[in-house]
């Protein structure tokens, strides 16, 4: 008993490392378009956003059971070491997708490192394929297709009811609502997500006989997980931040508020309903939908795709590392060890290699350079052109292109002329440019209407 106490002692300390890194891997759900645009600065913007994570904690315990005891069988013979395992392999993708800037699914990171050591242990009996497909994968194609959807609806509804109004009247209200959409995604994040680490951990007290089979989870579990992934919130994924306010499309006030608010609408629906849903699959779409959404808006769709195909990968490669942990683990007291040891390595050399080329509040403004439109944008744009720009001067430029128009193409219009030549004029006869004296020019009018009246 004493060993399963140490042991349980470590999961629920890996489990809230791995809350840890949820939270600063998932700061930019909430937080990155309010930063991107201005709204609140970077630091007040994650201090908000852990606070209400912590809040939102203690909200609700219906994504807690689904983990717990609804896509893990908690009666298979589930034992410590095999969460432990699952949480290794849900930590290392975090840390690896947060190194590329690509905001991933952490949620989808943990069901696959508890379904790829589960397999390992104890088999496909010890997960529900039912539960895995109704809460989890089916989620996770329609939530970012309904967030962008919802996030596109709204993004031409806003645009379209302050059409006639100057943007420095609506700028001070859209700010008001971004900050206010904000914190309602801060608080449905900490609704969702920190209820995943608060199902791992009873999980693991159940398996070891602390608390009774589909029990909810204790207080202090609630408690502590609220505050670590507050803590992680605070720090902040500037990486993932940037990628979110600057690297998928760029974001205008109206765009962040109308994202935010779809977003949040769908996560507070999910978390009701018991749905452990991608709260970063949902921003995500929510902020590709406000791209969409706005006429001559650009997506960046190569970013996009990297996105779309971690999203793809999490699942696997968190199973895949989760099952060779759970292979060591398995060996015993020295396998959990080595286990322990090489996830700390790991760890350890992705923060190293993430210090080369920090990121931070500092620098988390400056986007990355314009993508060139590729096919889908310039189809788009298209459709839908960007609004047009102020009629204003010629261009010295366009003056030259224009200069080098043949004569024969401008017969029936004066002719450019080179910068500081004397004004060229079309012969009336001839149709031949000629060069004319400032005070030849009602002279030459004259004379065209003589020819024309003799003809």
């Amino acid at each position: 008993m004493e060993h399963i106490t140490l042991l349980i002692g470590i999961v629920i300390v890996t489990a809230l490392v791995f809350d840890f890194t949820n939270g600063f891997h998932d700061t930019a759900n909430a937080m990155a378009t309010t930063i991107s645009t201005g709204a609140l600065k970077p630091k007040a913007a994650v201090a908000m956003s852990a606070a209400l994570n912590l809040l939102g904690a203690f909200l609700s315990v219906e994504v807690a059971k689904t983990i717990s005891g609804g896509i893990i069988d908690e009666t298979a013979g589930i034992r410590p070491e095999v969460i432990f395992a699952g949480l290794v392999g849900a930590i290392v993708w975090n840390l690896v997708t947060w190194l590329a800037g690509l905001p991933s699914s952490s949620s989808h990171a943990l069901f696959g490192g508890l379904i790829g050591a589960t397999l390992v242990s104890v088999g496909a009996s010890g997960v529900h394929g039912g539960a895995v497909v109704m809460k989890v994968l089916i989620p996770a194609v329609a939530a970012p297709i309904v967030a962008g959807l919802a996030s596109m609806a709204a993004t031409r509804l806003t645009y379209r009811l302050a059409r006639n109004r100057a943007e420095e009247d609506t700028a001070k209200g859209y700010r008001a609502g971004q900050i206010a959409s904000a914190a309602l995604v801060s608080l449905a994040h900490g609704t969702n997500d920190a209820q995943k680490t608060m199902g791992v951990i009873t999980l693991a007290l159940i398996t070891g006989g602390v608390v009774a089979p589909h029990a909810d989870p204790p207080l202090w579990v609630i408690a502590s997980a609220g505050l670590a992934i507050a803590l992680g919130t605070y720090l902040g994924g500037w990486r993932i931040i940037r990628t979110m306010g600057k690297g998928i499309t760029d974001i205008q006030p109206p765009q962040g508020f109308a994202a935010q608010t779809g977003a949040a609408a769908t996560i507070l629906a999910s978390s009701h309903l018991g749905f452990a849903l991608s709260t970063t699959q949902v921003c995500s779409g929510s902020v590709m939908g406000s791209g969409l959404g706005r006429k001559g808006g650009v997506v960046r769709w190569s970013t996009a795709g990297r996105m779309v195909v971690a999203w793809g990968l999490t699942l696997p490669a968190a199973g895949l590392v989760a099952a060779g942990a759970a292979l060591l683990a398995d060996q015993g007291d020295w396998g959990i060890a080595a286990v322990a040891v090489l996830a700390l390595a790991v760890c350890g050399a992705i923060w190293v290699a993430s210090r080369r080329k920090p990121v931070d509040h500092t620098n988390v403004n400056e986007g990355p350079a314009a993508e060139p439109a590729g096919v889908v944008t310039a189809a788009l744009q298209a459709v839908s052109p960007p609004p047009a720009g102020p009629v204003g001067p010629v261009p010295a430029a366009a003056e030259a292109v224009e200069a080098t128009v043949p004569a024969p193409a401008m017969a029936d219009a004066p002719l450019a002329d080179p910068v500081g030549a004397a004004p060229v004029i079309a012969d009336p006869v001839t149709a031949d440019p000629v060069a004319a004296h400032p005070h030849e020019t009602h002279r030459t009018k004259r004379r065209a209407k003589a020819g024309s009246a003799a003809g």
